[in-house]
């Protein structure tokens, strides 16, 4: 089960508990109890030995990071955008993995109150909570949070499943930007009107915001105002 050190590395790294955060770290444990494996170290990490899929950007996502090791920036995280409370836990070699899913359907009925999904639909979703609902969320999603440490597996749907093999991240040249000036990878330089320059130049990038991955993202970064 999750212990209470864990917990509260999640909140730490998360900046709250929350529900999707704690059953990101039980999702992670039962895939680990599974494939046998431990959080990723050092080995692990270096060489990318053990890789964590994430089928979604939300607080599910950071719960499997605390949990696994597997980061974002060690390149062992692997982000699907499929929209799904989804882990599946993997070891270069034989490929061979577990997939942990979450259905919210069963973990509505079993673990929230119509009051509590009326509460966040009125502070999360709708943006329109006072300070007092604020503070009756922060404690109950606290509250059921912690309930969810020890939820059965009988909540997530287990299955063992085969990976496709996934390159280890490259180290790629870099390229000086003609209009910053800035050093970027060379595969995120692009030529414009006879100049080579790096995408926030361009104006225009990839990014994960929200909703998933966004194509065309138009590159938020006003230069030149004053902090």
């Amino acid at each position: 089960m999750v212990d209470e050190a864990l917990i509260e590395r999640a909140r730490e790294f998360h900046g709250h508990i929350c529900p999707f955060s704690i059953l990101g770290l039980r999702a992670s444990e039962i895939a680990m109890n599974r494939l046998g494996v431990g959080k990723a170290g050092e080995a692990e990490t270096v060489g990318e030995e053990v890789l964590a899929m994430v089928e979604c950007n939300n607080c599910f996502a950071d719960g499997v990071q605390v949990a696994t090791g597997c980061t974002l920036g060690n390149n062992g995280l692997i982000y699907l955008d499929l929209g799904k409370n989804a882990v599946t836990l993997v070891r270069r070699g034989d490929w061979r993995g577990v997939r942990v899913y979450v259905d919210q359907d069963k973990l509505r009925s079993a673990y929230f109150s119509e009051e509590d999904l009326k509460l966040f639909e009125k502070v999360v979703k709708k943006r329109e909570g006072t300070g007092e609902d604020w503070e009756r969320l922060r404690n109950r999603w606290a509250e059921i949070g912690l309930s969810l440490m020890n939820a059965p597996e009988g909540l997530f749907k287990v299955e063992y499943v085969r990976v496709a093999e996934v390159e280890r991240a490259p180290v790629f040249e870099s390229v000086r930007c003609e209009g910053c000036g800035e050093l970027a990878m060379k595969t995120r330089i692009r030529e414009v009107d006879g100049k080579k320059l790096c995408l926030g130049c361009a104006g225009e990038c990839e990014a994960v915001i929200g909703r998933g991955i966004v194509s065309g993202f138009k590159v938020p970064l006003l230069r030149g105002g004053r902090s």
